[in-house]
């Protein structure tokens, strides 16, 4: 078996998965934007917490990097590949960041309360490129 098939197979169902996932999250940034801003605003003033979710992060970055690495066949692989990085890098900086410092970053660099619906439209966005993308691949050697 050659591993071509098997590496769409990877990519459409990340982008499946990644996709789907965002597409839920978005709406529910849509639904519930103070409790989100609220939990934000919680999560990077909570040292443990922002550890664990860090924790998290890098290990799921690092499985969808090691699954897809990726960076030629279209753009929906090469997307699929940056989310893993950009995933990877998010939970670095998370693991290693203090709360003080998180909190300057989400609240003040970012402006993640003034620019929420931004952040909630651009994921959306990304879930619903990867979501079609992923549906509209045909796996082979299924």
């Amino acid at each position: 078996m050659s591993r071509a098939p098997v590496l769409l197979n990877r990519t459409t169902y990340l982008a499946r998965l990644i996709g789907l996932y965002c597409l839920l999250a978005g709406l529910i940034m849509l639904v519930h934007r103070e409790g989100m801003i609220a939990g934000v605003e919680a999560l990077v003033l909570d040292a443990p917490l922002l550890l664990i979710l860090g924790v998290i992060i890098v290990a799921v970055g690092l499985a969808v990097i090691l699954a897809h690495n990726i960076w030629s066949g279209g753009a929906l692989p090469v997307v699929v590949t940056l989310i893993g990085w950009l995933t990877l890098i998010k939970g670095l900086v998370l693991w290693l960041m203090s709360p003080p410092a998180a909190a300057r970053l989400y609240l003040q660099q970012l402006h993640y309360p003034q620019l929420y619906y931004l952040y909630a439209a651009v994921t959306l966005v990304i879930g619903a490129y990867l979501t079609v993308g992923g549906l509209r691949a045909t796996p082979r050697g299924a």
